[in-house]
């Protein structure tokens, strides 16, 4: 399960890579938003997990940390499709 993680996170930083450089190189507003909204989509959520569930278990309730973790998660999700819908609305 893991490694499917990882791959999604790096396909994900790999389509913000080259968003950002379409961005750069013809200096598109909505490219640097579909870049954006890569890193959110895909790896945010990697980050929270990866550096956040072995915080999980120095927490006096880890249940809480655990769904704080989750809600942050899926929070940049949404936020980053948001900007990924208005990236393509422009």
């Amino acid at each position: 399960m893991m490694v499917i993680n990882v791959a999604k996170a790096l396909v994900g930083i790999a389509i913000a890579y080259i968003a950002y450089r379409g961005y750069r190189r013809n200096e598109s507003r909505p490219m640097l938003y579909l870049a954006v909204g890569f890193v959110l989509v895909l790896g945010v959520p990697f980050v929270l997990f990866l550096g956040g569930l072995p915080l999980v278990a120095l927490v006096a309730v880890p249940s809480v940390a655990e769904q704080a973790i989750v809600a942050a998660s899926e929070l940049s999700q949404v936020i980053g499709l948001l900007i990924i819908v208005y990236a393509l609305r422009m």
